[in-house]
Formats: C-alpha cells, structure tokens, sequence
C-alpha cells in the first residue's frame, strides 16, 4: 500500500498526539483532524491491516516501526520546513500552514538542501 498525503498526515498526527498526550484513541484523532468516527475508523482498518498502526485491548494507538518511520520522516520535514520560512521572514502560522502543504511534495534532495542552506545561514 502507498501512503498518499492523508495517511502521511494521520500517521504525523498520531506520532505528535502520543508525544504530546501519551495514549490517544480514535476519538483523539477524530478530534484533531476534524474528521467523523466513521472516517477515521475505516482509515485506521487500512492502517492496521498494513501494519502501519496498532490499536491495543482498551482501544489506544501507536505506530508500528514502519509507520513510525513514516511519521517521523513527516513531522522533521514539517518543522524543518516551516523554520526555514520563518528565518526567511514567514509569519509562524503561514509557515506551518505552508510546511504542511510542501512537506508531502519535497523531494529528499531539495529537503537535505533547504537544511544545509539553514544551517549555514542562520543557526549560529
């Protein structure tokens, strides 16, 4: 199964709702998506059935090693993202309202370049 940018964002979602509240439910992520139980449930089938979520007995999420993998790789690109349009000036939300669209679409080349190009010019 290919992970298209819906299922790239929940599986960013449930790694930065485990981070920040430790175990989440379906509800958890109805609620920070926007999205019914009945949508979020027939996403989260798939997901488990790719063996890229695990729901446990009393119904909390978290990622396997591959959609932790995934999840990750998501969330760096977002924030890498979204610092670098601030550095250069971007308003915070619009960053990360842009970081968000970009991140799906970046290629690994043009992302490890917008990091070097960060590090060089702007941490100190």
């Amino acid at each position: 199964m290919k992970i298209y940018e819906s299922g790239e964002n929940y599986l960013e979602t449930i790694y930065m709702l485990c981070n920040t509240k430790g175990n989440i439910r379906a509800v958890d992520l109805c609620n920070e998506l926007g999205f019914s139980k009945p949508t979020v449930s027939v996403a989260l089938k798939k997901f488990r059935e790719e063996n890229y979520v695990l729901v446990d007995e009393n119904g909390h999420l978290s990622l396997t090693p591959k959609g932790l993998e995934i999840a990750e790789r998501m969330y760096e690109r977002h924030n890498g993202i979204a610092k670098f349009l601030m550095a250069i000036g971007v308003s915070e939300e619009t960053a990360y309202e842009d970081a968000c669209l970009m991140e799906h679409h970046i290629s690994d080349e043009s992302f490890q370049k917008l990091q070097e190009h960060y590090a060089k010019h702007f941490e100190k």
